[in-house]
């Protein structure tokens, strides 16, 4: 028996080891079109693409507090309440997809979706490209850029290339994964071993800390959700309550957490995670290390997200 125990310890540790690598640092810069990127910023800050011109990107994303806007559900055109926590926009151009059940391949998608969305900005493709070709500005901006001008398309991929510019390097944690052992305490790195012993480590790894797969919500016991997560994309019923893996950077500054906004601290959030997630028992200490290492994903906030 000690035997089998021992082999499977070893094997763990060593897959451990392995998963330990698959975090990676974020860039401190990424390549842009510089032209595209201011006006996609303005684009991003400016309700004009909304049908009542009173909901822009930054209403649900805020950029100076975490890239969401800290509610359960956000709120759009007419006061409507959305059904699903809107999730940070850092980094989120390092997401394999986009939204929490992965209906946007890319950025360039995901931009297109709240656009038409009526509880969100409740316009038409139409309605928002004749919207700002009335705009004498934008009609310049883009036909500097652009060959065709205002077009959808062209609306998407300016505000996607000014969203690949919102990255959080130089984390605590970044620079340590660079070196600096100095750059977290020693209660951070009891959490990092503690978030890889636990299994925390095989859906949140990458540059990202997770956002690269789906994982069911509620592996080991069963979890209510008014959301269906994949299965809205999919209609398969394995995908029932599948949702993309959510990336933790900035993590302590996205509260409310999960899809449903059911937390609102990350001590809740861990303890409930392990218990359903991986079916561990997890102490208040090692909550509390854990809590820091998350706190440890913080990054530096980018010059390009003032408005």
């Amino acid at each position: 028996m000690m035997k089998f125990l021992s082999i499977g310890i070893g094997v763990f540790l060593l897959q451990s080891m392995a998963y330990a690598t698959l975090i990676t640092p974020i860039p401190l810069h990424v390549d842009v079109d510089k032209e595209k990127v201011t006006l996609g910023k303005k684009l991003f800050f400016d309700p004009i693409l909304s049908k009542d011109g009173t909901i822009s990107c930054a209403h649900c994303h805020d950029l100076q507090n975490g890239g969401d806007d800290g509610l359960k559900f956000s709120f759009g055109i007419d006061g409507k309440q959305g059904s699903i926590n809107s999730p940070t926009v850092y980094n989120a151009a390092f997401n394999f997809r986009q939204f929490w059940n992965g209906r946007a391949k890319d950025l360039k998608e995901q931009v297109l979706g709240p656009l038409v969305n009526p509880v969100e900005m409740g316009h038409t493709f139409d309605g928002a490209v004749n919207a700002l070709k009335k705009n004498p500005t934008y009609v310049k901006d883009f036909q500097q850029i652009y060959a065709d001008g205002v077009t959808i398309e062209n609306l998407s991929d300016a505000i996607a290339e000014f969203e690949k510019t919102l990255i959080t390097p130089n984390a605590p944690f970044d620079r340590y994964l660079k070196g600096d052992t100095n750059a977290i305490d020693e209660k951070i790195k009891k959490g990092y071993d503690l978030f890889i012993s636990k299994g925390c480590i095989i859906c949140h790894n990458g540059i990202n800390v997770g956002g690269n797969s789906y994982n069911q919500f509620g592996v080991y016991e069963k979890v209510m959700s008014n959301n269906l997560g994949r299965y809205l994309v999919t209609h398969k019923e394995e995908d029932k309550n599948v949702f993309k893996v959510p990336s933790l950077r900035n993590v302590a500054l996205t509260a409310p957490y999960m899809h449903d906004g059911r937390f609102k601290t990350l001590k809740s959030s861990v303890a409930f995670m392990t218990k359903y997630q991986l079916g561990l028992f997890i102490s208040d200490e090692e909550i509390e290390c854990m809590v820091a290492f998350l706190q440890s994903l913080t990054g530096e906030i980018p010059k390009s997200s003032q408005p």
